[in-house]
């Protein structure tokens, strides 16, 4: 009959047990539909087709046996074989007959669930007769969902040891589920490519915060864990980020040579975003390298691969959180920082402001500190000091690379124009952050 097996008969018997197990786990008819479409483009590379209706039908008993591909990833998400969860084989009846018309479906449904648990209780009390857990797909997502309140907080803060420290403890949540009970291979894969996506933002709250031992001892755990997982497009974050570390630490060769690990990856020839990416910090290098020409034609080729990017693809919630247009503006405007070309720095500085999205509070107080740098340079030192005196405090004094940046300007501001009442502005200014602090 279609999409699905369907019952023979028109006297179905509702799937209480599986009712019973959404309502446990908080799943909504949509919310089960899309968790499971999910784990399908995951199992087969495409996004499925399932919608709220379709769980409905698997509630009501329409549906008695779904098809071998939704089975596989239903059982991903739940973590239980499909007959655990109510489904009956074709050629098999349920092992109870179905209940009178007039009977009670909330008494019903009442009854399975205190079945369901007082079987699940006298598992665990008798020793080693309970079956291992069975890991899923849901328990992978429920960790990415706590990743993505780590990236938010980055986001906002950026180089805490906080940060850092909580994208660490995920990652060895992540590995300590692959002890916790039996899984798939895809669910395994998962988890190594989470704990390498954790142990990569811990890595990233590193360098942000200029602890770079540390970051170099998250890269090595994350690169790892990304082998293990096979996931190109992790692997192409904790290289790239590599790259960028080693920007940050003056030495553009090991910075090259990481970025171009990223690169050279096969996911930079499937998705132009992630090619503009690689070839936008690859720019940046050039700049820290003081390549002009490279610089330009770096950043020429990562605007054209961002026009050809199909926004709909499917991307990691890291990369849509933070790299777009403003991002590439940034990155342009460190490399022309450091080039010297000032006024091409500044339009960079302003476009990146513009386009910017509210949530991305660290790239904002970073990239006001370039403009002011930007704006000194070319002998603007009012509008300087009114651009640097936007950063917040908290920014100021507890984000370790805005932090140098706005030292290194006011030691730049007292160089270009000492004794002025610009200078006297911005010293007392800053006397009030360390006061906040």
């Amino acid at each position: 009959m279609g999409r699905e097996s369907y019952r023979a008969d028109m006297d179905t018997t509702r799937n209480a047990v599986l009712e019973a197990w959404m309502a446990e786990h908080g799943y909504s008819s949509n919310g089960l539909a899309e968790a499971v479409n999910r784990a399908l483009e995951q199992l087969t590379g495409r996004h499925g087709g399932l919608d709220g209706s379709s769980v409905r039908d698997w509630k009501a008993g329409r549906v008695a046996w779904p098809k071998s591909a939704t089975r596989t990833a239903l059982e991903d998400v739940s973590g239980l074989p499909a007959v655990a969860l109510g489904f009956v084989p074709r050629g098999r009846t349920p092992s109870t007959p179905a209940p009178p018309q007039q009977e009670d479906p909330d008494m019903k449904r009442r009854t399975l669930v205190g079945g369901i648990a007082a079987a699940a209780a006298a598992a665990a009390a008798a020793p080693g007769t309970a079956s291992p857990r069975r890991i899923g797909m849901s328990d992978v997502d429920r960790l990415q969902k706590r990743f993505a309140e780590i990236i938010a907080s980055d986001h906002r803060h950026g180089g805490q040891l906080g940060i850092e420290k909580r994208a660490a403890a995920l990652a060895d949540e992540a590995l300590n589920l692959q002890n916790a009970g039996s899984a798939s291979q895809r669910v395994r894969s998962n988890l190594y490519a989470s704990a390498a996506a954790f142990r990569s933002s811990a890595m990233w709250a590193a360098i942000d915060g200029r602890r770079y031992d540390v970051a170099k001892a998250h890269m090595r755990e994350a690169q790892a864990l990304a082998e293990m997982s096979g996931d190109q497009s992790i692997k192409f974050r904790i290289w790239s980020h590599a790259g960028t570390m080693y920007r940050h630490m003056g030495r553009p060769a090991d910075a090259f040579a990481a970025n171009d690990v990223a690169r050279n990856l096969h996911l930079t020839r499937r998705d132009p975003l992630f090619a503009s990416l690689g070839l936008a910090r690859q720019g940046a290098i050039h700049g820290a390298a003081h390549d002009r020409t490279g610089t330009r034609r770096a950043f020429e080729q990562a605007q054209e691969a961002m026009l050809r990017a199909d926004p709909a693809d499917y991307r990691p919630v890291w990369m849509l959180a933070f790299y777009d247009q403003a991002e590439l503006d940034s990155l342009a405007l460190s490399a022309h920082l450091a080039l010297g070309d000032y006024s091409t720095a500044e339009y960079h500085a302003h476009r990146c402001l513009y386009a910017l999205r509210p949530h991305m509070v660290r790239s904002r107080a970073i990239t006001t500190t370039r403009l002011a740098h930007a704006q000194l340079a070319q002998g603007a030192p009012e509008t300087a000091t009114a651009t640097a005196m936007k950063v917040p405090a908290d920014a100021a004094t507890q984000h370790a690379r805005v932090t140098r940046m706005l030292q290194e300007f006011g030691a730049a501001l007292r160089a270009t124009a000492p004794d002025t009442t610009t200078a006297q502005t911005w010293t007392e200014h800053a006397a009030t952050w360390r006061i906040a602090a």
